[in-house]
C-alpha cells in the first residue's frame, strides 16, 4: 500500500520514506511504532524521545521485549507500597508478568538478570532512603553492583518540596541505575505530597514505554486502574470518610506544659478497617483567624470564584484558603513560581539560585501571611495566585486503637503544636484544629493509610520491645489492646517517657491494668523534669541492658515510634551499644546484629 500525499499530512519527501520505510517492518516493530506514536500524545516530546532507541533497529532484527516486570518500593509510611501494588496490578491486566516487593525482600543478585524495573520510593528525614530500602540503597551504591547494560527501568520518587533535599533517594537511584548501564523506559517523576496525579501520569508513561512488549490493541488502550474487590472500602485518600467525633480529651493534667488529644472517631458505615500499626489520615482546615489575617493584607474579595484544580474544581476563594490550599508553609518551589508571577525584584533575589542559602533560610518557620507582608503587594490576580500554591495535604497519625476492641471506632492520640517564630506565635494545623475547635457531634475527612512496615509479629508468642515517649506511645495503645483481645501470651516490654509522671503519663490506668492482667509483662518509664539529671528513654534501655539482650536473643521484636530528630537516634544508638556490650562483638558487628534484625522485620520504626 503506497502512502498518497495528497491524500496525508505528510510532504513528498516524508511520503517517499514511509512508503520505503513500512513494507521492511515486522509485526513486533509496527507493534512497537504504534506503542510510540500513542505514548508520544500523552507526554511532552521529550520525554517521549527517550523511548526511542540510540539508533534504529535493522529490518526483520528486532526482539520482543520482555514481559516481566520487577517492581521494587522503599517505603516508610506506606505511600510506595501502595503505589507499587497497584502499579502491579494494572500491569497484570495488560498481561504483564509483574513481581511487586520491598527493596529489604529483594534479592540484589538477582538484579543483574532483570529485564524491566519500575521504582517506587519516599524520600526520609533528611534526604535517607527508606529503612526497607537502606540496604538495597546501599548494594546498588556500592563497588559489588552489577553493570546493566540490559535493564530498562523507571522511576517514581516520592517526596516533601518543603525539605531542602526533595525526593533526593528516588533522584539517587534514577542517577545511579543510569550510570550502571540501564536505560530509562520512561523519565523519573518527583511527587509532591499530593501524588496522586503525577503517579498515574508516570504509570501511563510506563506503559507507554512498556508497550513495545505488546500488541498494538493492547498497548494503546488507556491505563486501568483496578477495580474495587468484593468488601473493599469505598471510602480512600482520594473519596474520604466524615467520620464523626465521639470524645475529645486532653490527656494532660493541670498544669502540665503539654497538651496531648485523646481523639475517637466513629467509622460506622464506612467500610474502613485497619490493623494496629496502621496511621489514619485526616484532611485538616487551616485557622479562620489566620485566614482572615490574609485577606486584610491581600485586600480581595473573599467571595470571588477560583479554579482550584485541572479538573475544573471552583470554590469561592475564602473556602479555597480555608480547606484546600496550604498556607502555612512556604516552599523552594513556591518562592521560585512567585518569582516569576509577580513583579517584585527583592523577590527575584531571594529566589535567584546563587541564593540558595538565603532562600533556606528565609522560608524556614515562615507562612503565606509573612510572605505576602515581606513582599506586598501582591501585583496579581486572586486565580494566578492560588495557582501556585500547594494543595493541603492530609496529616498521618498512628492509629491509638485496635478495632477488635473497639469496633467501628478509630482512636487518635495528637500533641497540640504551637510556638513562637518570627515574631509570631505559630499553630499546628490539624492539632490545633483538633485541641480548639473540634467538638463532640463534629465530623472530619479521614481514611487509612495501611502501614505493612510496622506490625505485630506473625506469631503471637514472639516477645516485643516498644519504645514510645510522649505520643509515639499510640500504637503500642493498640498492640497491647490486640493481644488483650486474643490472649496472645508472648511476652512484652514497654518503655514510655515523658516530662513529668503526674501530668505527662499517658493513659496511665491503661499500663497499669495491662500490667496487673499480665498482658503487658514489664514497662520502664523515663520523666525527665522528675529529676536533676534528665533522664530519657534510652537510659532505661541502657539500665535493662543484660535482660534487653535477652529478649533480642529469644527473637524479640523491637519497635520504636516518636522523634525521628533526636529520640530516634538516640535510642538508636543506645539499642547498638547494648548489643555491642552484651553480645561481646565489636560495633561493626552489632551493627551487622542490627541489619539482620531489619531484615527478619524485627526492627521496625515509625518516626516523624
Amino acid at each position: 500500500m503506497q502512502l498518497q500525499v495528497m491524500n496525508s499530512p505528510f510532504n513528498q519527501e516524508q511520503a517517499e520514506l514511509l512508503n520505503r520505510l513500512l513494507p521492511t517492518l515486522t509485526a513486533s516493530q509496527k507493534a512497537w511504532l504504534s506503542g510510540y506514536l500513542a505514548a508520544s500524545q500523552s507526554t511532552d516530546a521529550a520525554a517521549a524521545l527517550e523511548t526511542l532507541p540510540a539508533e534504529a533497529p535493522a529490518a526483520n532484527t528486532a526482539q520482543p521485549v520482555s514481559k516481566e516486570v520487577t517492581i521494587l518500593y522503599g517505603s516508610q509510611t506506606g505511600n510506595a507500597q501502595g503505589i507499587a501494588e497497584n502499579a502491579g496490578k494494572s500491569l497484570e491486566g495488560r498481561g504483564f508478568q509483574v513481581t511487586v516487593s520491598s527493596m529489604s525482600g529483594f534479592k540484589p543478585n538477582q538484579l543483574k538478570k532483570l529485564k524491566n524495573l519500575l521504582i517506587v520510593v519516599s524520600t526520609h528525614g533528611e534526604g535517607e532512603p527508606p529503612d526497607n530500602a537502606l540496604s538495597f540503597h546501599e548494594f546498588l551504591h556500592g563497588r559489588r553492583a552489577p553493570k546493566l547494560d540490559d535493564l530498562r527501568f523507571s522511576v517514581l520518587a516520592l517526596g516533601d518540596s518543603s525539605y531542602e533535599f526533595f525526593c533526593k533517594t528516588g533522584k539517587e537511584f534514577d542517577q545511579r541505575l543510569a550510570e550502571l548501564g540501564g536505560t530509562r523506559l520512561y523519565q523519573r517523576v518527583d511527587c509532591d505530597l499530593d501524588y496522586d496525579e503525577p503517579a498515574a501520569e508516570w504509570l501511563e508513561g510506563v506503559f507507554g514505554g512498556l508497550s513495545e512488549a505488546k500488541g498494538q490493541a493492547e498497548s494503546t488502550a488507556p491505563a486501568q486502574t483496578a477495580a474495587p474487590q468484593a468488601g473493599e472500602a469505598v471510602y480512600s485518600r482520594k473519596n474520604p470518610f466524615r467520620a464523626e467525633v465521639l470524645e475529645n480529651l486532653n490527656l494532660n493534667g493541670r498544669g502540665s506544659n503539654k497538651e496531648t488529644r485523646h481523639l475517637e472517631l466513629l467509622l460506622e458505615g464506612s467500610g474502613l478497617t485497619y490493623e494496629p500499626g496502621d496511621a489514619l489520615g485526616i484532611y485538616p482546615e487551616n485557622d479562620p483567624a489566620l485566614v482572615d489575617m490574609l485577606f486584610e493584607e491581600l485586600k480581595w474579595d473573599p467571595n470571588e470564584t477560583v479554579t482550584v484544580d485541572k479538573q475544573g474544581e471552583s470554590l469561592p476563594l475564602k473556602e479555597a484558603l480555608t480547606s484546600y490550599f496550604e498556607i502555612t508553609i512556604l516552599t523552594k518551589k513556591f518562592i521560585q513560581q512567585a518569582a516569576e508571577l509577580l513583579e517584585n525584584e527583592k523577590l527575584r533575589e531571594l529566589a535567584a539560585s546563587e541564593h540558595a542559602d538565603k532562600l533556606k533560610a528565609y522560608i524556614d518557620g515562615r507562612d503565606l501571611l509573612d510572605f505576602v507582608r515581606d513582599f506586598g503587594p501582591i501585583s496579581t490576580t486572586p486565580q494566578a495566585f492560588v495557582s501556585i500554591l500547594r494543595k493541603m495535604p492530609p496529616r498521618l497519625y498512628s492509629i491509638a486503637s485496635s478495632l477488635t476492641a473497639n469496633p467501628d471506632e478509630v482512636h487518635l492520640t495528637i500533641g497540640a503544636v504551637r510556638y513562637n517564630t518570627h515574631g509570631r506565635d505559630r499553630k499546628g494545623v490539624c492539632s490545633i484544629l483538633c485541641a480548639e475547635r473540634l467538638q463532640p457531634g463534629d465530623t472530619l475527612p479521614v481514611f487509612i493509610q495501611p502501614n505493612k512496615n510496622f506490625k505485630l509479629p506473625e506469631h503471637p508468642d514472639t516477645p516485643i520491645i516498644m519504645v514510645g515517649p510522649g505520643t509515639g506511645v499510640a500504637p503500642f495503645r493498640s498492640f497491647m489492646q490486640e493481644r488483650e483481645e486474643s490472649g496472645v501470651a508472648g511476652k512484652s516490654w514497654m518503655f514510655f517517657g515523658d516530662q513529668h509522671f503526674v501530668t505527662d503519663f499517658l493513659y496511665q490506668t491503661e499500663w497499669q491494668k495491662w500490667l496487673n492482667d499480665g498482658v503487658l509483662t514489664k514497662m520502664d518509664v523515663a520523666f525527665s523534669r522528675d529529676t536533676e539529671e534528665k533522664v530519657y528513654v534510652q537510659h532505661r534501655m541502657l539500665e535493662h541492658s543484660k535482660e534487653l539482650f535477652e529478649w533480642l536473643q529469644e527473637g524479640a521484636v523491637f519497635y520504636i515510634c516518636g522523634d525521628k530528630n533526636n529520640m530516634a537516634k538516640d535510642v538508636h544508638s543506645a539499642l547498638l551499644d547494648i548489643i555491642e556490650k552484651e553480645g561481646g562483638v565489636s560495633r561493626e558487628e552489632a551493627e551487622a546484629y542490627l541489619a539482620e534484625m531489619k531484615k527478619q522485620k524485627r526492627y521496625q520504626r515509625d518516626v516523624y
